[in-house]
């Protein structure tokens, strides 16, 4: 049974389960990638400080 609100709202406003799941594999990807980042920076200072 439709409520009176569902009848209004435009179809492709819904978000779907394979949006949210692209959403966070790109929040994934990000966190990441910022560790990676600040392991780098860290390997690099760690070999500035040996010279």
């Amino acid at each position: 049974m439709k409520t009176r609100l569902s009848r209004h709202r435009p179809a492709g406003r819904f978000i779907t389960s394979h949006f949210t799941q692209e959403l966070a594999m790109a929040d994934l990807a990000f966190v990441v990638t910022t560790a990676a980042v600040f392991a780098l920076v860290a390997l690099i200072a760690k070999g500035v400080t040996k010279l």
